[in-house]
């Protein structure tokens, strides 16, 4: 499985900038269907701003919650396919990426203008709560879809091709 394996904390954060994998090997993500109908996570997320969000409330429209680190090789490989998702499906999809930095804004805000990110939120969770909540506290990335009424289709772990026709599949999912 292509993911960050996290088995401590501290161990991971050190890896600010070992992000560099293969492709084929970084987008190999597994599809887990086993969650299926869990709600949206009742977790509080900030941006670097201090603007917060209550993710059990950013339904509305189908919600693909992503979270990742600076460090983690899968993580930095998908970011650019979401970022392209997150403006082609501005209308029908909610792209939210929330970084698992312990660090936070010190090194999210310099990977995103590094990168250029144009259409993905800059959310920080560096306790982790969110990912040790949804049982992801050990693989980044963990990238979750939730259905108009903010219950989980399918989660996939490890990083993922944003861009397959594969992956166009399963976000059609949420639509129907």
């Amino acid at each position: 499985m292509a993911a960050c394996d996290r088995q401590s904390a501290d161990e991971a954060q050190q890896q600010e900038n070992s992000a560099a994998a293969k492709p084929d090997e970084a987008l190999s993500g597994i599809v887990d269907r086993s969650q299926a109908g869990t709600p949206l996570p009742e977790v509080t997320v900030a941006d670097p701003t201090g603007t917060t969000l209550d993710l059990a409330k950013a339904g509305g429209k189908p919600v693909l919650l992503n979270l990742w680190a600076t460090w983690c090789a899968p993580c930095v490989a998908e970011m650019p396919l979401l970022d392209r998702l997150a403006a082609e499906k501005a209308d029908s999809l909610r792209v939210i990426t929330v970084s698992e930095d312990m660090k936070g804004a010190e090194l999210v805000v310099p990977f995103f203008a590094e990168k250029k990110f144009a259409h993905l939120p800059q959310w920080i969770d560096p306790r982790n709560d969110l990912a040790f909540g949804m049982g992801g506290g050990a693989s980044l990335p963990l990238t979750v879809l939730y259905d108009t009424d903010g219950k989980e289709l399918w989660r996939v772990i490890g990083g993922f091709d944003w861009s397959s026709d594969e992956a166009r599949a399963m976000l059609a999912e949420a639509d129907g």
